[in-house]
């Protein structure tokens, strides 16, 4: 039931550009790439400083708002507050299967392919601390999928769009809010959050942190599918070919973004999941599928048995901030504008089956999509030790990946279909991203075509500027989205508790 509108939608519904967030976070990745350019050991040695500082002084509450989001998510879900209809639609715009379907290739993007090969095998030559077993060993096989399953498993998902999904649907649906990260502060500040520079730099640190997350897999795309084709068919590894590859997806996510939510977004979603899905039933029965299965039940048992002491693991905060702790800040960035698309996608959606979908369901499809394509490659290698982990020597994802592609039946054509798939989970993510951005910039849920065209041009075009200096300028921009986790953790925090009280509001006005 919509209520009564406090703030004048036409107010914010204007698609006026907000200019201050836009030249912020446009100066900011200016300044960035022409560092990058005039020194690139400076901006390295200066992000990494900044990630060192971010993660020793933020890991250990990074880990707590993770896990707290999960945990009071699941209790709205399944308190009375749950049954509540958000947004201001009796029945969903979107269809359920295609709804899921964006969030999954959205939410997953490219990372979800390459890490799926390459975490588990990583974890299983180098074991977690928190397990005391022997490396390459079948005794490591469940520690490797379980540490993987918590990274992006439930506590991943959960922060990338629940508690903050609640808070944008009310305040822009039922009050007529902006659809701006800034919203998420107006239940504690009220009106000074929408307004000033105060609201501003909170729009332009969650846009820039978007930007570093979403620049990054599109340079590291034209790597590794450059990379792919390279070892598949001969082609030159240079840069004229990382910069067509990127060229080409700039295009497919930019017009995809263009024809909007319903078309192009949605088609492209559909698409890339029926793609997964026939990719994950043939690896499940011409791989090791009896592996597959064993080794999935048994790490999920795992998982959930140490469930809280993987979730609080402090003891080696060395390896911590390499992996958890980095994927934390990673996913915490993108955290209010994945909301903020998943509030626009889910109008009509009751809280219950939105809370569900992203934080159990998604991360339960993620974790077996992660012991089909991880858990082979563990497989293969235990059969013929060597075979994926001499290929994977020095963090090598895309070697990993077609090392283990290659041991199927189909080898070729099951290799060239991952790139395939690779790519268009950069590309959902490219459209989302480039839309939702632009949806921050004017504060409407149907933001101007130029504004989606700059953004996803200017995007790609850092990535190739990025990479044209070497692997290093991208790789300093992924560990810079961990450094803007700082200011965007605490943006994120007080849905905590604003976010129930919300549904708990709703749940009684909706009895009335």
């Amino acid at each position: 039931m919509k209520s009564h509108a406090q703030h004048d939608p036409e107010r914010f519904s204007a698609r006026a550009v907000d200019w201050p967030t836009f030249i912020v976070s446009g100066g900011f990745l200016t300044a960035f790439v022409g560092t990058a350019i005039v020194d690139i050991n400076f901006l390295s040695a200066s992000v990494d400083g900044a990630y060192a500082t971010s993660v020793r002084l933020f890991g250990a509450y990074w880990q707590v708002l993770l896990l707290s989001t999960f945990l009071v998510g699941i209790y709205v879900a399944l308190s009375g507050s749950g049954r509540v209809r958000l947004g201001n639609l009796a029945q969903p715009e979107i269809g359920t299967f295609k709804w899921f379907a964006i969030i999954m290739c959205t939410l997953l993007a490219g990372g979800g392919v390459f890490f799926a090969a390459a975490e588990p095998m990583a974890h299983f030559t180098s074991p977690p601390p928190l397990y005391d077993v022997a490396a390459e060993t079948p005794a490591a096989v469940y520690p490797a999928l379980a540490q993987s399953y918590m990274h992006w498993g439930f506590l991943a998902w959960a922060i990338l769009g629940s508690l903050t999904t609640i808070v944008f649907m009310h305040l822009h649906y039922d009050k007529g809010l902006p659809l701006k990260p800034r919203t998420l502060l107006y239940p504690v500040f009220g009106e000074r959050a929408l307004h000033g520079w105060f609201g501003g730099f909170v729009d332009a640190a969650c846009v820039v942190a978007v930007v570093a997350g979403t620049v990054g897999p599109i340079g590291f795309l034209g790597l590794q599918v450059s990379y792919g084709l390279n070892d598949l068919f001969g082609l030159p590894n240079t840069y004229l070919t990382q910069s067509l590859i990127i060229l080409f997806l700039i295009a497919v996510y930019t017009i995809s973004s263009v024809s909007g939510i319903q078309r192009g977004i949605q088609l492209l979603s559909t698409f890339n999941v029926f793609l997964a899905l026939a990719l994950m039933v043939f690896m499940l029965f011409m791989g090791p599928t009896s592996f597959i299965f064993d080794s999935y039940i048994h790490s999920t048992g795992l998982y959930l048995s140490k469930f809280i002491p993987m979730a609080t693991f402090r003891a080696d905060t060395e390896w911590l901030n390499q992996w958890t702790v980095f994927f934390w800040g990673w996913f915490l960035g993108y955290g209010p504008l994945m909301a903020m698309f998943i509030a626009r996608i889910s109008n009509g959606r009751r809280i219950r089956e939105m809370i569900i979908a992203v934080s159990v369901v998604a991360p339960i499809v993620t974790t077996f999509w992660f012991t089909i394509v991880g858990g082979s490659g563990v497989a293969y290698e235990l059969a013929n030790p060597g075979a994926i982990s001499i290929p994977f020597e020095g963090f090598n994802m895309p070697a990993a990946l077609l090392a283990i592609t290659q041991q199927l039946p189909l080898g070729f054509l099951v290799s060239v279909l991952f790139l395939i798939l690779t790519t268009v989970f950069v590309a959902t993510t490219g459209d989302s991203m480039t839309y939702t951005i632009s949806m921050v910039m004017t504060g409407t849920d149907d933001p101007p075509t130029l504004l989606r065209v700059f953004w996803g041009v200017i995007m790609g075009v850092v990535a190739m500027i990025l990479i044209s200096i070497g692997s290093g300028g991208i790789s300093a921009l992924q560990y810079f989205i961990v450094v803007t986790a700082v200011p965007v953790s605490l943006i994120l925090l007080p849905s905590l508790w604003t976010a129930p009280r919300i549904a708990r509001e709703l749940a009684k006005r909706s009895q009335h």
